[in-house]
């Protein structure tokens, strides 16, 4: 898709003008693969200093002094030369996303989500569009970045087929995703690729910890139906009354048609769906189940392997409805579609090493114990509220958000020391991954760095040929500040009652 911004004819508002000097300092950052890297050479270059300098920390478990020690030293060259491939093998989210997106692939590959997304809300009435609309923006995450090419143009398609404006279809589903991006109902890759970061930022406190894809559920399941709402009001009360969102009267509108085979494909697929459900659930739930724990679900095979399961869930499905839909003619054709699936990761995958290497490095020289245990201790003297160190915590991290749109590649650098932070202040590694969504998710709609800003602008001038980057970012704010705000006070609401943000999740 080529998209001509053309903003020059118009004065732009000053927000929108400070937006574009992000974008401009954003885009002189290097590649996420080379910042690590580029973080790797100065960690090496302060651990060498710190070391010479003496600095160290107490560990507050076992009372022991442990040194900052020099990455540039003999000992820490020979470190990262004999453990960079065990540092890759043992990243905790390689293997968990390999083996998701295997199975999500099925599912997206073969149409089925494309599908099923375009059946929910082919014939949902006008009053009911724009909430349906944007929760199906959380629910598409489990298509990860397909989500923007499935759900965006949609958007748009469904507003016209009710009678409303297009334009604004875009906005409302563009939004939903974007900044809604790590609230999903149903659990996504991402899930897997945050909990394996979180765990390898606990685990440099307690090497016990494990944070499951699950680790925040039941607080996702609500975001997302709080984020929906949302953007219903502020849709409705704000948007619809601007007078600038009525599509050109020469713009193409594709339709809604859903062919015969596609329904009794999905109705075969949805059917699997349930069949494989219900057989998991046979082997959870009784007790003496195998994959129950002996103490509950927190200690449960069906939490160590809900990445595998979750795989097979949808590749099942995918499988049925791509043979249905003649898709998948041979059984050869499945494992083909997996590795389409797998190709289209390896970009992350080459990101993962990079990242691996660098927390290596970070655990080993014992900077983040100290910057860790320092950062506990001075909120503990200073006798800060929790809920004002995780209002700190959050503004931190919207910061950085702004700059690293990358949401994995941003919480590898966070999380080893926001993680080993709070939990030494007592706050579970599952709120700190809470807080994060929160943060990863707010300003990226509004941002012009993320590249699915400029893919939604290019649907948006579909309608809107005199549209630029000022309309899209000054329709999409208003949303993002409220859906910041209310999932903001959802958290700190959820953390005072103590509610566990997930199954097997601790309290507090």
């Amino acid at each position: 898709m080529t998209t001509t911004l053309d903003t020059s004819s118009e004065r732009l508002p000053a927000l929108i003008r400070a937006l574009n000097a992000i974008e401009k300092i954003g885009n002189k950052l290097p590649h996420p693969f080379w910042l690590f890297w580029l973080l790797a050479a100065i960690l090496a270059v302060v651990s060498a200093v710190l070391a010479s300098a003496g600095v160290g920390v107490t560990d507050p478990k076992s009372g022991e002094w442990e040194p900052v020690r020099n990455l540039l030293s003999g000992d820490g060259i020979a470190m990262a030369v004999s453990t960079g491939l065990d540092a890759f093998k043992e990243f905790p989210p390689l293997i968990t996303i390999i083996t998701v997106i295997m199975g999500v692939s099925l599912a997206e590959r073969s149409g089925l989500l494309a599908t099923a997304m375009k059946v929910s809300i082919a014939r949902v009435p006008a009053r009911y569009i724009v909430f349906i609309v944007a929760f199906m923006g959380t629910v598409a995450h489990v298509a990860s970045a397909a989500a923007y090419v499935i759900l965006v143009p949609l958007g748009g398609m469904v507003f016209k087929a009710v009678g409303r404006s297009p334009v604004l279809g875009i906005v409302v589903a563009y939004t939903a995703i974007a900044s809604g991006y790590d609230a999903s109902p149903v659990p996504t890759p991402n899930d897997a690729i945050f909990a394996g970061i979180t765990t390898a930022a606990a685990q440099l406190v307690d090497p016990n910890i494990v944070v499951s894809p699950l680790g925040n559920w039941y607080f996702n399941i609500a975001s997302s139906v709080l984020l929906a709402l949302v953007i219903t009001i502020v849709t409705e009360l704000v948007l619809s009354r601007r007078t600038n969102l009525e599509a050109d009267a020469d713009a193409e509108f594709d339709d809604l048609v859903i062919t015969g085979r596609e329904r009794s494909a999905l109705r075969w697929a949805t059917w699997a769906f349930i069949v494989s459900l219900l057989v998991v659930l046979v082997l959870v739930v009784p007790s003496g189940a195998p994959l129950r724990g002996t103490e509950g679900f927190a200690d449960s095979p069906f939490l160590a392997g809900i990445a595998y399961l979750i795989a097979l869930l949808f590749g099942v499905s995918g499988i049925v409805f791509g043979w249905r839909q003649g898709i998948l003619k041979t059984p050869s054709d499945v494992p083909k579609m997996m590795a389409q699936g797998l190709v289209t990761m390896a970009p992350v995958l080459v990101l993962f090493f990079a990242i691996a290497q660098f927390l290596a490095y970070f655990d080993w020289t014992n900077i983040a114990a100290v910057i860790s245990v320092n950062s506990s201790d001075a909120f503990r003297h200073l006798g800060a509220p929790t809920w004002v160190i995780f209002l700190i915590v959050l503004a931190l991290l919207s910061v950085v958000n702004v700059m690293v749109t990358s949401g994995s590649a941003m919480w590898s650098i966070m999380a080893p020391v926001i993680v080993p932070m709070l939990l030494l202040l007592n706050v579970p590694a599952e709120t700190s991954l809470a807080m994060f969504r929160i943060a990863d998710s707010g300003s990226t709609a509004i941002t012009p760095m993320s590249p699915y800003f400029i893919m939604a602008l290019g649907f948006m001038q579909r309608y809107q040929k005199n549209a630029g980057i000022g309309t899209l970012a000054s329709h999409t704010l208003p949303l993002a500040v409220f859906m910041t705000l209310s999932w903001t006070l959802l958290f700190f609401l959820w953390w005072g009652l103590g509610i566990p943000l997930g199954p097997g999740a601790p309290v507090r």
